[in-house]
């Protein structure tokens, strides 16, 4: 009875931590639209050479044996977005240890849809542009920006099941851990193989420390910003520091006492609050200059365009429909196969992590631009072809009514 009484009230716990991350993505969400419409206003408007001009305004950080010459909106990019990809990390270390990815069942899904989701956009796009200058952005339509997907969600309320929400959320983490493996293996630039072991080997002796059960944030947070500088030099993007620090960084038991546990109730309002919004303002100051609309049927834009708004339904759906035929896995019993379509949608709504991809593949501004617009373009039909979808289906099928129904009528509307 105390067993029972105990893992009640740590599920009881993980759901109210649930509760509250939906509820700060989906404030972040709202602040992320505000920021874009403000930045891209100021580009287009007396002050746009200015407000361009500040962002690539050189900052020199000059310590002992380190000179880094940065302007202000790679310190962003590769320095505030690190901390973002900590609280990803720690999504993903929460998720797969007490969450909703702890169990084989419960992970499948997800993991599956989200492998789809991931590969057919990415083949879309690798179609229109391989062998081709451009086909380096092949991983810009493979991400789900969570903040915007679960805002999009949050509009429908109660019309959508929660599962469906818990699903999107799994999803979007799982998208992301894409997101960083891709960065890490296809986004290296000038190579140091000396800085990546020195980085590698304080994620090694971090990793030690957990084992030896130290518990002292400052030493992992101190340890972490030196290997993130030995991240940074080594070629492979700076970022991946912050998710190898959420892995080294203690869980034990995940309660309220655990450093990861404390690190990531720190970060999750800062994080969408106060980085994200600073990221949207620093990367979305587009310029709309003459004939700018002439550069969206280039076979880059349209591999993004499309990659986002067929490519992510049609994998997540697809690979969800076949690993639920073959026994993998179940759907939950409060879906039916229109929440998961409409689901497949709303991941279409790329931006965050997509336009932190374009930044890799692309030097040339004028990609840069004309990718950033076919993103924002693609995340806003897909939020909006979602929400539709899901609002003139979005009631779940009572469960006696669908266990009469036969799986081969899953897909009719």
């Amino acid at each position: 009875m105390a067993q029972f009484q105990a893992d009640l009230v740590m599920k009881t716990r993980i759901s109210r931590i649930f509760l509250e991350f939906v509820e700060n993505e989906k404030t972040g969400g709202l602040v992320l639209v505000f920021g874009t419409l403000v930045s891209i206003a100021v580009a287009n408007s007396a002050l746009g050479s200015h407000y361009t001009q500040f962002w690539h305004y050189c900052l020199d950080l000059s310590l002992p044996g380190l000179v880094m010459k940065h302007t202000i909106a790679d310190w962003v990019n590769d320095g505030l977005m690190t901390v973002f990809f900590l609280l990803v990390g720690l999504e993903i270390e929460r998720e797969f240890y007490k969450g909703e990815l702890s169990g084989i069942k419960n992970a499948l899904l997800p993991v599956i849809a989200a492998l789809g989701g991931m590969l057919v956009p990415a083949l879309i796009h690798f179609s229109l542009n391989g062998g081709a200058p451009t086909q380096s952005g092949f991983g810009i339509p493979m991400a789900t920006d969570i903040a915007f997907s679960l805002g999009a969600l949050s509009l429908l309320g109660k019309r959508v099941p929660v599962s469906l929400k818990v699903i999107l959320t799994a999803l979007a983490i799982i998208d992301d851990l894409g997101s960083v493996l891709v960065i890490a293996f296809f986004y290296v630039r000038d190579f140091s193989f000396p800085s990546l072991m020195c980085a590698l080997g304080i994620f090694f002796g971090l990793v030690m420390l957990n084992r030896l059960k130290v518990n002292n944030i400052p030493v992992y947070l101190i340890a972490g910003t030196i290997m993130w500088v030995f991240m940074l030099k080594s070629g492979v993007h700076a970022t991946i520091a912050g998710v190898l620090l959420a892995f080294a960084i203690p869980f034990r038991t995940g309660d309220r006492f655990s450093p990861s546990y404390k690190i990531q109730r720190f970060l999750d309002k800062p994080v969408p609050l106060i980085i994200l919004p600073i990221f949207v303002l620093a990367n979305t100051g587009i310029v709309f200059s003459s004939g700018w609309y002439l550069n969206l049927i280039d076979h880059n834009t349209l591999g993004i365009f499309a990659g986002l708004v067929l490519g992510k339904p049609v994998g997540i759906a697809s690979f969800s429909l076949v690993s639920v035929r073959t026994g993998l896995c179940r759907l939950p019993k409060d879906l039916a196969w229109r929440h998961m379509v409409g689901l497949g949608i709303l991941g279409g709504i790329g931006f965050t992590m997509s336009i932190f991809i374009t930044n890799l593949a692309f030097i040339d501004i004028r990609l840069v631009q004309n990718s950033k617009v076919a993103i924002l373009a693609a995340s806003l039909v897909a939020s909006i072809t979602g929400v539709l979808v899901l609002f003139g289906k979005g009631r779940a099928i009572p469960s006696k009514r669908r266990d009469r129904r036969s799986h081969l009528k899953c897909f009719m509307w």
